[in-house]
């Protein structure tokens, strides 16, 4: 967006210089006349008498400004703020995650459950699931995890009164009443896709507890996920469990193996072709080639006792060969280990995922964050780390940190170079601030959250605002060379320059009012871009023409009276 505005902005200047001019020696006629519109002369016979009684009441509407601004700020601290808008995709992608030791026959019941209720809503066009890993491998997920596709139909198609927001609430609801103790997470297609690059969890966002001894995480991030628990806002939490895989360990009795003449090697090889198996020899299909794997029947490695059984081969002194039980020369024990273990940077951790519907980003985990630091103290080499849409979130404000007063420096060293005078220059941005809290106000009523969509309509608003405040400055200076006073030149230069400013605003506020008011999908990223500059182009400029002559007369008539007392105290 903030490329193609600034491709729009610099093809309207190059015609500027170029086409415009000529089209005008070609289309104008040699006599032009000036005649204003029942539109701007109604406009004109209310902005005029307001005009002077800000002037004559300069500081009482300074102050009004002032209030103006105060209101905004106080708006600013009332709006939420989030990374960028959920983009509306006409689809729902659900992930459940079942226990990990699921099978994946035990677990097939489970999906058809899944699908049956998705299926008994009207919204939905079908379902599409997909059990385990897929296909070619690439994601590395076990049985325990189930992904559903669900296409919904058109939203005029929809019953009276249903959202997608409450169908995945009852979804929810349903979900968790059918399959107690399985975790849901409420998603899109490409949406999904994108957090799961982004953050390196099968989730919107996550809080990720970092430390060395897998215990110690996973007893923290129980601590966090209860605390998350308690904020509004916070939906689809669950914890990625790395620890309650069973198994089978084999260790080896070296004293004991060694009165065998066995070795620990010839004893795991034994059991990686009893129990896992090994390539003994090669099958040929056409050009392709399979290695053939053997091992043990089924029955003969079902249990502890089973694997004790598996007779190992020694030679005998007599030349002869003897066979000893596994279980004599090895202790065979089932124990829970790390069914998966996340690593980031060379450091072990353990996510906690979630969502946010019905709040703000921002705020949600700004209070989740202070809930985990007062109830969760964290042992010495752990730490926090959040990802996903909230660490996008907090690197865009601190690139925003650093654009923007660069951005601002840009333009108020090309005012000095137009003005020659860092009094006109600062008076110039004067306009700015109006327009922003207009887009501020719009912000709150329209109940949008601040996003970086919202950030380049800002942005957007500073250059526009800076030309309506060039245009009375600059002929105001020229009135004053004439010898008008003050007040005076302000009052003339700002009627003269309220047709301009007001025109600008409204084509402006014309040209992305559909943007603002639309619903359809694709127009979530849109609409809080368009929704600032409509609402600082309609408020901005009244302001400006407002209170911002009122505030330039004070600085003026300030800096005469300060150059006059300066001459006056050099005088001999």
């Amino acid at each position: 967006m903030a490329r193609t505005y600034a491709y729009a902005l610099t093809g309207a200047l190059i015609a500027t210089f170029t086409i415009s001019p000529v089209l005008a020696s070609l289309l104008l006629p040699k006599h032009v006349k000036e005649t204003e519109t029942l539109f701007v002369r109604a406009i004109r016979r209310v902005y005029t008498p307001v005009l002077r009684w800000a002037l004559e009441r300069r500081r009482t509407t300074v102050g009004l400004g002032v209030g103006f601004l105060l209101l905004a700020a106080l708006l600013l601290t009332r709006v939420g703020t989030e990374f960028l808008p959920a983009l509306e995709e006409g689809n729902l992608w659900i992930r459940a995650s079942m226990p990990p030791t699921i099978s994946l026959e035990a677990g097939q019941d489970k999906v058809n459950e899944l699908r049956r209720i998705l299926l008994t809503h009207p919204e939905v066009v079908t379902v599409v699931s997909q059990h385990g890993r897929p296909d070619d491998g690439s994601d590395a997920s076990g049985f325990y995890n189930v992904e559903l596709f669900v296409p919904l139909k058109a939203q005029d198609d929809w019953p009276s009164g249903h959202t997608k927001e409450k169908l995945v609430a009852d979804l929810q609801h349903e979900f968790e009443n059918a399959l107690p103790g399985v975790e849901f997470n409420f998603s899109q297609y490409i949406q999904d896709n994108i957090e799961e690059g982004l953050s390196g969890v099968k989730g919107a966002n996550s809080v990720k507890i970092v430390g060395p001894e897998l215990p110690e995480l996973e007893r923290l991030a129980d601590q966090v996920m209860h605390q998350m628990q308690q904020v509004r806002g916070i939906q689809d939490l669950g914890v990625f469990h790395v620890l309650g895989q069973p198994n089978l360990n084999i260790t080896i009795d070296r004293a004991k193996a060694a009165r065998y003449g066995l070795n620990t090697g010839d004893i795991n090889a034994v059991v990686q072709a009893a129990a896992g198996g090994t390539s003994a020899s090669t099958v040929l299909e056409g050009d392709r080639q399979f290695d053939l794997v053997v091992r043990l029947a089924p029955k003969y490695r079902r249990s502890i006792e089973d694997i004790g059984n598996i007779q190992v081969g020694y030679n005998l002194p007599n030349g002869g060969t003897g066979y000893v039980p596994l279980r004599d020369v090895a202790k065979i024990s089932l124990d829970t280990g790390a069914s998966y273990i996340y690593h980031e940077r060379n450091e072990r951790f353990v996510p906690v995922k979630f969502s946010v519907r019905g709040r703000d980003l921002g705020g949600t985990v700004a209070d989740a964050q202070q809930r985990i630091s007062e109830h969760v103290p964290l042992p010495p080499g752990y730490h926090l780390v959040w990802a996903g849409e909230f660490n996008d979130l907090q690197q865009a404000k601190q690139r925003l940190a650093v654009v923007l007063p660069i951005a601002m420096g840009l333009i108020l060293a090309l005012l000095f170079a137009l003005f020659n005078s860092f009094r006109d220059s600062l008076l110039t941005l004067a306009a700015i601030p109006f327009s922003i809290a207009g887009g501020i106000i719009s912000l709150y009523f329209s109940g949008l959250d601040f996003s970086i969509s919202a950030a380049i309509g800002f942005v957007s608003l500073f250059g526009v605002s800076v030309m309506n405040g060039i245009l009375v400055i600059t002929y105001f200076n020229h009135l004053l060379f004439t010898g008008l006073s003050p007040v005076e030149a302000m009052a003339q230069a700002a009627e003269q320059r309220m047709r301009p400013m007001l025109m600008t605003a409204l084509s402006a506020c014309i040209g992305l009012l559909p943007a603002a008011l639309s619903t359809g999908i694709g127009s979530q990223v849109q609409r809080p871009l368009a929704t600032v500059v409509v609402g600082g182009m309609l408020i901005g400029p009244v302001m400006l023409l407002v209170v911002a002559p009122a505030l330039q007369v004070l600085v003026v008539e300030w800096s005469h009276k300060r150059r006059k007392r300066r001459h006056a105290g050099g005088t001999p």
